[in-house]
């Protein structure tokens, strides 16, 4: 049975949280704390239990997210100061020549991200980029849209990025199912948006590298080894998976000790996995490469600003998944959707669309919809790998439609030398091309998983 007030509560509090982004441009932090307290008094809620609700809701999602995201930032960064990201790029494409370029961009895109904020690795990937259309003179969407698919698939799919790992908390996913689920659905979502849609889109918007960005930028003259970078971004990938498979059916046949397992299980916790990543690349990309102490310091002091922010919005949208779950609006919601039918994968994505459509932030998008998500799985039986797709159902929906109300979509116009209306055509395409492929795998995977 339909609670009306719980569920004018809901819409209400919703509505506020857009209201307050995108007509007072407030800060998605404190709109998302307002919306939880307006949510909570609307719902009947004791005006000192929201208090406490936010309090543990913050807290309770901090725990983690802090740690992961905080230990991410400062491995992306120094792996970018060193000039680890170009060696990688460099190799994959001597690797693959000159006729595969536009995979071998997907194929470094789709790795770089992983340790390497969106935005930041774009930039320092994009002379790449004109090196190569200047010396093709093929359009250069031919091989910038397959790097930036690589890098928008693995910033939205797959952990340590902050996005993911904050939704799969918030969810209650494991991360490593998370991670396969993330390469299962997001390696087919990058070669279709990414080298067959490139093909497609390149014959019909011709644009060259922008007369402004023809002096590349200078990169360091000895680049460190790429095996090297590549076993430093498998290190975590591979010691969390390693835990997750120890916890599965199979893991449980391999005769190890009760000892041994709980020491490769605490070496796979994405705590110890980051520490011993960060450890690694502060001593082979800085301390052996002949950067100071101090450099080494202030190259990760200030990569967590952008990183604080992220943790802020994140620990908001743990307050509002609490609130929605403690006034059990997220079991009514539940109760509503499968009366009607819905399944909670479209839920999940039908949700982070809309907010991603309405604001443009994916991670906001992501943040809120988990809180919603969440709420609704309240009680349900939902397998743990079931868990591990909704973080995929939820991050495809917020990969769509990236348009003017983006910050990518300014970005990319800018660096591509594109109008608003080729920006569309070429980058909000491919955005929605990622979303829907990312979808319509999570909706396989679900099947046959």
């Amino acid at each position: 049975m339909i609670d009306y007030t719980l569920l004018f509560a809901v819409v209400a509090g919703i509505a506020l949280l857009l209201f307050l982004i995108l007509y007072f441009k407030l800060q998605a932090f404190l709109s998302l704390l307002i919306a939880s307290i307006a949510v909570g008094l609307l719902a009947g809620m004791p005006a000192m239990d929201i208090i406490l609700n936010i309090q543990k809701g913050m807290g309770s999602t901090l725990g983690f997210i802090a740690v992961v995201v905080g230990l991410g930032a400062m491995f992306g960064a120094i792996l970018e100061s060193s000039g680890g990201v170009q060696s990688l790029a460099a190799h994959i494409l001597h690797k693959t020549g000159e006729k595969r370029a536009s995979w071998a961009l997907a194929a470094t895109g789709f790795l770089v991200s992983i340790p390497v904020f969106f935005d930041v690795a774009f930039v320092i990937l994009v002379p790449v980029v004109y090196a190569l259309q200047k010396k093709t003179g093929r359009s250069l969407l031919f091989y910038g849209i397959p790097l930036l698919t690589g890098l928008a698939v693995t910033h939205a799919f797959i952990p340590p990025t902050p996005g993911p790992v904050a939704v799969a908390d918030i969810l209650g996913a494991d991360l490593g199912l998370v991670i396969a689920a993330g390469m299962l659905a997001g390696i087919p979502a990058t070669i279709v948006a990414g080298p067959l849609f490139a093909s497609f889109i390149s014959r019909r918007i011709h644009v060259e590298t922008p007369a402004a960005f023809i002096e590349a930028e200078a990169t360091p003259q000895k680049l460190p080894s790429p095996a090297m970078i590549l076993g430093l971004l498998g290190l975590p990938l591979v010691l969390i998976l390693m835990s997750t498979y120890l916890d599965s059916p199979l893991g449980a046949a391999i005769p190890f000790s009760e000892t041994a397992k709980s020491w490769i299980k605490m070496l796979g916790h994405p705590f110890v996995a980051l520490i011993l990543a960060n450890l690694l690349a502060w001593y082979l990309l800085g301390v052996k490469r002949g950067f100071s102490r101090q450099e080494l310091l202030s190259i990760t002091s200030s990569s967590l600003g952008p990183a604080g922010l992220i943790i802020l919005i994140t620990g908001a949208g743990g307050v509002f998944k609490q609130i929605l779950t403690e006034t059990g609006a997220g079991k009514m919601l539940a109760e509503v959707m499968t009366s009607y039918g819905l399944s909670a994968f479209l839920f999940a994505f039908l949700t982070a669309a809309a907010i991603r459509i309405m604001q443009g932030s994916s991670t906001v998008a992501m943040i809120t919809a988990a809180g919603m998500a969440a709420a609704f799985l309240e009680g349900t039986a939902f397998s743990d790998m079931h868990r591990a797709l909704m973080v995929i159902a939820i991050a495809s929906g917020a990969s769509i439609l990236s348009h003017v109300n983006d910050s990518g979509f300014w970005l990319v116009s800018k660096y591509f030398g594109l109008t608003e209306r080729q920006t569309l055509r070429s980058w909000t395409v491919m955005t929605t091309l990622i979303a829907l492929t990312g979808f319509l795998m999570v909706l396989l995977l679900s099947v046959v998983l």
